[in-house]
């Protein structure tokens, strides 16, 4: 195996494992707040290499990785190092510590499952903090961990930027907030890993077993190491931080800019895009290439014209394409035999006998062996394929764009389909679209992806608002303009 290739397969197994290990600063600062005296004893729930350990030894870590642990008890000799699952061994241990850090693994919902899921959920469950199936790895290591602290246990974590917008992040600060009296959060704009696209962050707590009202909120430009959280905090009560839908991200915006962005919102004129319009992801073919084909390979299979729908497949169709989607726009994808036209065939429906070929072809036998076909039935009939209004994208670059389909075009769960209703229009709604307003709430209501780009699940998506506020608040322009540069600032959107 060469070098590139080893380097390759390492940084793979990294990320499966959520194993990006710790800057030495970074350990030091949060080792040195939390474990305040030689004699107190320190959990790392998922030790990796040792760092945190080799920073206080009376520590225990667990660690599920025989790789990692070997390299941990060899940096670490003076710990106690369980190997197994953490949340199978916190269930069962009496044992209880004065603090705990670390960095735990970073491991998204799809790859954090089966029983080790299911015991790290129930015991959560069990301390009062309910997640979903969706969370990723490090929101139930956070709890779990707080539970085995002793009255007054501190804790500090290295965290991902999720935790400023995520809502399986809303459980963590809510269980924390109830159980500990000082709660801070520091967020770095600079990353803290080079190698991770992830932006990460700092959560610190004190005094378990008692509650707070208010989260300390810090953000800097990037990591500089203290042996204690900056004094600096932004005071975010409880009660504010739910009335933005469990989301730390906007108070990265002083209060006057927050103020003025939820005076707009009661504006008349202004409405939320969820009120105005539905918005939802398009179809899940689970077979893209298959059943998207190019009018040349439709002829050469003989496939019917009225069976092929033109759609859109990606953002990318919705940025060069201005304001709207025409049939000029479907008669270049002709002319130049793109691929974006869907075989759609209705349940129940007579199939042709060439579309029939089609289906049994190689291409055919291979698509029908995927999740999405083989657990439908019929295999070949693509759902929730709908006609709507607009397509607004899902992920983008310097904003989201909002497209009128003037062509009957379908999109597949690429973009969001928009269907408006309560005698709004598409118009309407692109007539305030590029507004300073929309363009901040769709910052504020979305969430940053790596490289720059902004993601707007649906949910999002129906709370940016839209229309035209006031000329009072328009006279506010430049500080609405100063906030959507912050919040893109905060993306890394150049």
């Amino acid at each position: 195996m060469s070098v590139s290739e080893a380097h390759m397969r390492r940084s793979s197994d990294r990320k499966t494992r959520g194993a990006y290990y710790t800057p030495p600063e970074v350990v030091r600062a949060l080792t040195r707040w939390a474990a305040r005296r030689p004699s107190e004893r320190m959990i790392d729930p998922s030790c990796g290499d040792g760092r945190f350990l080799a920073a206080h030894p009376n520590s225990v870590g667990v660690e599920q990785d025989a790789r990692a642990l070997a390299v941990a008890r060899n940096a670490a000799s003076g710990s106690l190092i369980h190997q197994g699952d953490f949340f199978g061994w916190a269930a069962q241990t009496h044992e209880r510590f004065d603090c705990a850090a670390g960095n735990p693994p970073f491991i998204r919902y799809q790859r954090f499952t089966g029983e080790v899921r299911r015991t790290a959920l129930d015991l959560c469950a069990r301390h009062g903090a309910e997640f979903t199936a969706l969370c990723s790895s490090w929101a139930p290591f956070l709890v779990a961990t707080a539970t085995l602290l002793k009255p007054g246990g501190r804790m500090a974590f290295v965290v991902p930027a999720e935790i400023g917008h995520a809502p399986y992040a809303r459980p963590v600060l809510e269980y924390m907030a109830g159980h500990f009296s000082f709660v801070q959060v520091v967020a770095y704009r600079e990353r803290m890993f080079e190698q991770l696209s992830e932006d990460c962050w700092l959560l610190y707590a004190e005094g378990y077993g008692g509650r707070t009202q208010q989260f300390g909120f810090t953000p800097l430009e990037r990591f500089e190491f203290l042996e204690a959280p900056p004094v600096y905090a932004r005071r975010v009560r409880v009660a504010e931080w739910r009335m933005w839908n469990g989301r730390l991200r906007p108070f990265l915006l002083s209060r006057e800019k927050r103020e003025l962005y939820l005076e707009a919102a009661e504006q008349h004129g202004v409405t939320r895009l969820g009120e105005a319009a539905s918005v939802s992801i398009g179809y899940v073919t689970g077979a893209n290439d298959f059943f998207h084909l190019r009018p040349s390979e439709a002829e050469n299979h003989g496939i019917p014209h009225h069976l092929l729908r033109p759609a859109v497949r990606s953002g990318r169709t919705l940025t060069g394409n201005g304001l709207a989607i025409t049939r000029s726009t479907v008669n270049s994808w002709r002319r130049e035999d793109q691929p974006n036209f869907l075989l759609h065939l209705s349940p129940g429906g007579e199939v042709p006998a060439s579309v029939q070929r089609y289906l049994d072809s190689p291409q055919g036998k291979e698509a029908r062996g995927t999740y999405k076909c083989r657990n439908r039935e019929p295999w070949y009939v693509v759902p929730d394929v709908t006609v709507p209004d607009a397509f607004l994208s899902y992920m983008s670059g310097r904003r989201p764009s909002l497209v009128a389909n003037q062509a009957g075009c379908v999109a597949t769960n690429s973009v969001h389909v928009v269907k408006t209703r309560g005698g709004h229009s598409v118009a309407e709604l692109q007539r305030g679209w590029d507004s300073p307003l929309t363009q901040l709430s769709c910052e504020l209501e979305g969430h940053p992806l790596g490289g720059g780009m902004l993601k707007l699940e649906p949910g999002e998506a129906a709370r940016v608002l839209v229309g035209k506020p006031t000329a009072h608040w328009r006279g506010n322009g430049e500080i609405i303009n100063d906030a959507v540069n912050t919040m893109r600032k905060w993306r890394h959107d150049a």
